[in-house]
């Protein structure tokens, strides 16, 4: 059974997650052009969910926050237990990949009428 993903807006800003209320006991930001907060936030947890699936107890949470240059990306997640120090890094490692930020961008761009 698919569980459903909880979209929580606030003024500027979606927040993407599975459990709520969301928190991010791991995080890394990263700053990206202006584009559809949903599809983006949607196709970062996924990445981030592939390369960080061997973690126990990881939820990944996704928040997407209109800046003056675009949005900013705070991704990471819930981890049951102790948060390893290298989990950043791996983080980081997926919203660093040009290849990934490429394919997020022209996936967000179908949709760039949505707003935050």
């Amino acid at each position: 059974m698919a569980r459903s993903w909880h979209i929580l807006r606030e003024e500027g800003a979606l927040t993407l997650c599975r459990q709520r209320p969301p928190r991010f006991n791991v995080a890394v930001a990263a700053d990206l052009p202006k584009a559809d907060p949903l599809r983006l936030a949607h196709q970062i947890r996924q990445d981030m969910w592939r390369a960080l699936q061997d973690v126990r107890g990881f939820s990944p949470v996704v928040r997407v926050a209109q800046t003056a240059e675009g949005v900013r990306v705070t991704a990471g997640g819930r981890v049951l237990g102790l948060v390893s120090p290298v989990l950043a890094e791996r983080i980081e490692a997926v919203l660093e990949k040009p290849a990934n930020r490429g394919r997020w961008l022209r996936h967000a761009a179908r949709g760039q009428g949505a707003d935050l």
